[in-house]
């Protein structure tokens, strides 16, 4: 299928979210559509599939004008979109996700599972997309459930994918498997139109590149472009990709784990008698790969999630009695892996969601009234020092792009005195301006005096802020390595290697342990 977008522009109002854009997509054609949060990357395509209509411009397929009066007729013309936030329904198995909206029944009027389950098998092994055709979405890792979303498209027949940011919420080796994913359905003769702000992963898979900056396109590129040139395009000036910092001056023990085990109510461990100590002024990573406690472990150390065994102390505090509030309360900062869930209340607006934590204290409030002025004037602030897309602080957070999303929750856990600060996946989502921007203020928060624990899946992300790097698989911490540790070393940690193979470059997996699943790709 060939795509033509002819100057297509979309207004809200005053603001113009796409301004006379222009693209074509070749048949077999992976076609990368890079820009910043808030480009307008994600509202050209909902234009496309017929979310939007254009105020301006028209769309053709194979050379001929269409008009997509909704995604029903965009499906209808050969284009499905899998978007950024998934649309599945957890309850159902994923051949019930599959057939839903297109449902088979028998001559009796029953729903035909067994004929549509064997299609999803059919499709899956086709496509090289494994996936469980009975199980539940809910027991699935997210890359899995990102396969669902692909074959939802595919089984109505879709000749053009779009993938909207479809590897912000992938470990490194989910995302490994969904390249190889995308060369095979193009090597099939299916269009894909890939959305995204990372540069590496639209340098390695897209076959050409277009570049949108504030709702325009600024130009095009091939992949043989540099990393540095195509963020310059992204964000209009020049941008240090790499991290740069002093070396780290630790102070005093800040946050004390010892011996923490979280085990589930089904009595699955899933932190394994986990210690370790963060100084003020340092930067501590918990590197591997999602789904090895990491999670449950920040919500312990937040108060989320009770230990069943060991204590966590804060400056000498043990704070196992303490509620999450009064835990905040005492210098801690948290930024929550999922920030849609746990991060934002989506039905407040910006202003608001900046001083969710503390709106009952002055200025902000006080004796059960909100200081409506302060609140406005603090969003004003916060919305311009992080660049938070719409400038709006009325906008209702759940309006807003993933990426700007994120920086709401960044500039309010950022803007307030720390002891510790706690920082789950914080640029997941974000563009390589906004991830030099909060690098850069997580290194200023460090050499305040802060101690810093920093949860994050991205290998390049860890070794350049971590001043001291410790690896989680199955629960526990496989080992403690320094900064200026080889990222392959890291890796085999990840893989389940001991601190010894992996300084010697051995594994444990030839002795018959079990790998957490796709973590040999991790690199």
């Amino acid at each position: 299928m060939k795509l033509e977008l002819r100057a297509i522009t979309k207004r809200f109002g005053s603001f113009t979210a796409n301004d006379a854009v222009d693209l074509v997509v070749e048949p077999g054609e992976i076609h990368g559509l890079l820009g910043e949060n808030g480009a307008g990357k994600t509202t050209l395509m909902n234009v496309l599939y017929g979310l939007y209509q254009p105020d301006e411009g028209e769309i053709l397929i194979d050379d001929v004008p269409v008009t997509f009066k909704g995604p029903g007729h965009a499906m209808s013309a050969g284009i499905g979109m899998v978007h950024q936030h998934f649309m599945l329904i957890p309850v159902f198995t994923v051949t019930e996700n599959v057939m839903l909206g297109h449902e088979q029944t028998t001559p009796g009027g029953f729903l035909n599972r067994r004929r549509a389950g064997r299609e999803v098998a059919a499709i899956s092994k086709r496509y090289g997309l494994e996936v469980p055709p009975d199980a539940l979405v809910a027991d699935l890792p997210v890359g899995v459930q990102q396969r669902v979303e692909i074959l939802k498209a595919l089984s109505r027949d879709a000749r053009l994918l779009v993938l909207d940011e479809p590897t912000a919420v992938l470990t490194p080796q989910e995302t490994d498997e969904l390249i190889t994913v995308m060369r095979a359905l193009r090597d099939g003769g299916t269009s894909i139109v890939f959305i995204s702000h990372k540069l590496r992963e639209v340098r390695e898979v897209a076959d050409k590149i277009t570049v949108l900056r504030r709702g325009a396109v600024v130009g095009t590129a091939e992949p043989g472009a540099s990393q540095s040139e195509l963020a310059s395009m992204m964000v209009g000036r020049p941008v240090q990709l790499t991290v740069d910092k002093e070396p780290a001056q630790p102070a005093d023990v800040v946050l004390q784990v010892d011996g923490v085990s979280v085990v589930d109510p089904n009595g699955v461990v899933l932190v394994d008698n986990v210690s370790f100590a963060v100084r003020g002024g340092e930067i501590y990573a918990l590197a591997g790969v999602q789904g090895n406690g990491q999670t449950e472990l920040t919500e312990a150390l937040v108060g989320l999630t009770t230990p069943t065994r060991g204590t966590i102390a804060i400056t000498g505090r043990n704070i196992g009695k303490l509620s999450t509030d009064e835990i905040l309360d005492i210098g801690v900062g948290y930024v929550p892996e999922d920030r849609l869930h746990d991060g934002l209340v989506g039905q407040f607006s910006v202003a608001e969601n900046l001083v969710l934590d503390h709106f009952d204290r002055p200025p902000y409030g006080s004796r059960g009234s909100l200081n409506l002025r302060a609140i406005a004037d603090n969003a004003a602030v916060r919305v311009q020092e992080f660049d938070v897309r719409p400038a709006n602080g009325l906008a209702g957070a759940s309006t807003l792009s993933g990426g700007n999303q994120q920086k709401v929750v960044l500039a309010r856990e950022m803007s307030r005195p720390l002891k510790l600060l706690i920082v789950a996946q914080p640029t997941r989502g974000l563009d390589v301006g906004s991830m030099e921007f909060v690098h850069r203020r997580i290194v200023a928060e460090r050499d305040r005096g802060t101690a810093i624990v920093l949860i994050s899946t991205e290998l390049d992300e860890v070794l350049g802020l971590a001043d001291r790097i410790a690896v989680m698989y199955r629960g526990r911490i496989q080992g403690e390595v320094p900064v200026g540790t080889p990222a392959a070393q890291i890796g085999m940690l990840m893989a389940g290697s001991t601190s010894a193979e992996a300084a010697a470059g051995t594994t444990s997996l030839s002795k018959g342990a079990v790998a957490a699943p796709g973590a040999a790709g991790v690199l």
